[in-house]
């Protein structure tokens, strides 16, 4: 059975990372972008990921220019502007697709463990997804969804 820990991602600075080094930790991974409308939910992700950490969480941020072009062309523009305006200090990796042909295959693994409400294509930024310990997609939140919302199904995840 496939796994979150199967993956290997893409940091800003075009290393590789492979997800198995995170294996027994829970996630909450997200497509964000730096000038959207739901760019302030940084700061829930961010909190949470204080809050949790320490009981296994990993919060992973993918920056996506699919969805009208909210994000900066330059990754060191985006992470910048996390950590400046939203003190960001969980991983943020290299621009993805999220949706069609070029695809992460990360995110093709997510969209097809759990489906939107009506169909597995990413609507738009800030998509969520909670991964249990074991590396198994939980749930899947709309964009509109605020981070405070999905505490008490992370606190499961994490327990």
């Amino acid at each position: 059975m496939t796994t979150v820990y199967d993956f290997t991602v893409k940091k800003p600075n075009g290393e590789m990372l492979s997800l198995k080094q995170y294996e027994g930790k829970a996630f909450v991974i997200v497509n964000t972008a730096s000038k959207c409308g739901f760019t302030p939910q940084f700061g829930g992700l961010q909190s949470l990921y204080e809050k949790y950490k320490d009981d296994g969480l990993m919060v992973l941020g993918f920056p996506c220019d699919q969805f009208n072009n909210q994000e900066f062309d330059d990754i060191d523009k985006t992470t910048e502007f996390c950590q400046v305006n939203y003190g960001v200090t969980f991983p943020i990796f290299a621009k993805i697709d999220v949706n069609g042909d070029h695809a992460d295959p990360l995110f093709k693994h997510l969209t097809t463990e759990k489906k939107g409400l009506l169909s597995k294509k990413i609507k738009w930024n800030f998509t969520k997804f909670l991964i249990d310990k074991n590396g198994q997609v939980v749930e899947r939140y709309a964009p509109q969804t605020d981070p405070e919302k999905i505490e008490e199904d992370l606190k499961n995840v994490l327990s």
